[in-house]
């Protein structure tokens, strides 16, 4: 199962690919109770909800035994490619095609390959809607560690992946295991770049005051209106990073950017209609925050 999964994975499109055993991430539910209990998740409501499930992919899927981690890079010359002279900036990730949907329908038809092996087999596709620690279970999976900005980092591909999970019901005859030798030291870049100063300690973000958070999530009461050009998401801490500044570029056409923000001038922003956000924008994580949003945030509101 090990390697034909990870054969079947690259098939279907992915970069990377690591399978652990379904089980109780203890560590892991300890912090995370700690910064519901800061209330470090702000208006991200939906972080209290399922708790009893979130920890254990057991307990969200009947029958759970395996997970199998799948990742992506999204990483294109928009990453990290803004200059202090670009007015209006966007998260690289959301220049492509909504990722929840490829990212699916490349899980569900690796479950089908796989079910054409082990007739037996049945699993469910998850891409970052479920309460799983998704970070967590690439982290088991071998395929990277969590950075001091909480993003997943790998060796090859930096923390520009997007995840997508298969939790089976089959136990495998051998997992991944976690890297070792890895990690990110005494550097402190994405710490010391966050310009909302966000990163309260390493792995723990104020979602209060990230300003992913206050681009694209549900609108709180403002103390800082500087979102330092961002209009949508933040890679601040991800375009100091050392590991995503050598890390590939992506090579899956499904993530290929649609649009580059930095040939989008204020005013075009400014006077653009709903319909024409819709055509252009509509398959994007962008309608997320819809045009109403997004002119909000340029004007600083």
């Amino acid at each position: 199962m090990l390697n034909t999964g990870k054969l079947l994975a690259t098939k279907v499109g992915f970069d990377i690919c690591g399978i652990t055993p379904c089980k109780h991430l203890v560590v892991n539910e300890r912090a995370y109770r700690d910064w519901l209990a800061k209330g470090y998740d702000s208006t991200l409501e939906y972080m209290r909800r399922n708790l009893d499930k979130r920890f254990n992919p057991e307990n969200l899927v009947e029958g759970a035994k395996s997970v199998i981690v799948c990742g992506v890079s999204y990483k294109s010359p928009i990453s990290g490619g803004y200059t202090s002279k670009d007015r209006e900036k966007i998260a690289s990730y959301a220049c492509n095609r909504d990722y929840h949907k490829s990212i699916k329908k490349m899980l569900q038809t690796l479950l089908k390959e796989l079910q054409k092996i082990y007739p037996k087999l049945e699993g469910r596709a998850f891409v970052d809607t479920a309460p799983l620690l998704e970070k967590q279970l690439a982290v088991e999976a071998g395929l990277g560690w969590i950075g001091k900005q909480s993003l997943l980092i790998t060796p090859e591909f930096g923390s520009y992946v997007l995840l997508g999970e298969l939790v089976i019901n089959m136990e495998c005859d051998q997992y991944d295991k976690p890297l070792e030798g890895v990690g990110c030291s005494e550097c402190q870049r994405c710490v010391e770049s966050c310009p909302a100063h966000a990163i309260v300690e390493p792995m723990v973000i104020n979602t209060a005051k990230c300003i992913s958070c206050r681009t694209i999530e549900a609108e709180q009461k403002k103390t800082d209106n500087n979102l330092h050009g961002w209009i949508f998401g933040c890679d601040e801490c991800q375009n100091c990073c050392p590991y995503n500044k050598k890390a590939k570029q992506h090579t899956n056409q499904h993530f290929d950017p649609l649009f580059d923000p930095r040939e989008i001038a204020t005013s075009k922003w400014i006077k653009m209609s709903e319909e024409e956000f819709q055509n252009r924008f509509g398959s994007t994580p962008m309608k997320r925050a819809g045009l109403e949003r997004i002119k909000k945030n340029i004007a600083g509101e």
